[in-house]
């Protein structure tokens, strides 16, 4: 799995003009999922997400996780992280999972993004045409995958 973790002052998702998903102060995580990704690689990731201390403390340093801040989460998948473009100018998504692999991790996901959190996410639709709209605060973006754990 890879993540793509923004932190936010806002975020929107917009599918066929009707906003589904709308938060302030929080996290919009991009996830893309491929075919080896397991329960695992969900229970590592979602905790790492969760505990990541990247919001401001009372003295300005990012040393607080989004619980303390009650922060809120978007969910959104995106196949497009698992772009190969070594060959050539076309990206191949090969890597990324089918569908019908991908949607019930994508579920597990955002339910154990909750069950960390301790409050509901929000999320877009998986495989929809979505519009993303987000304020990122910092600018703080992390990229993380859990087959490179660094």
């Amino acid at each position: 799995m890879r993540a793509v973790i923004q932190r936010v002052s806002e975020a929107s998702v917009t599918i066929s003009g009707n906003k589904v998903a709308d938060i302030g102060i929080g996290l919009l995580i991009l996830v893309g999922i491929e075919e080896a990704d397991t329960q695992e690689d969900i229970d590592w990731l979602a905790a790492k997400i969760v505990k990541l201390r990247i919001f401001a403390d009372e003295n300005g340093v990012m040393n607080l996780p989004i619980q303390e801040i009650n922060g809120d989460v978007i969910v959104v998948s995106q196949f497009t992280l698992h772009a190969a473009t070594k060959k050539g100018n076309r990206p191949s998504y090969i890597k990324a999972a089918r569908p019908e692999v991908a949607i019930p991790l994508y579920k597990a996901f955002v339910l154990q993004i909750e069950k960390e959190l301790g409050k509901k996410v929000q999320t877009g639709e998986f495989g929809a045409d979505m519009k993303v709209a987000l304020l990122n605060d910092g600018p703080v973006t992390i990229i993380i995958d859990t087959k490179n754990r660094e």
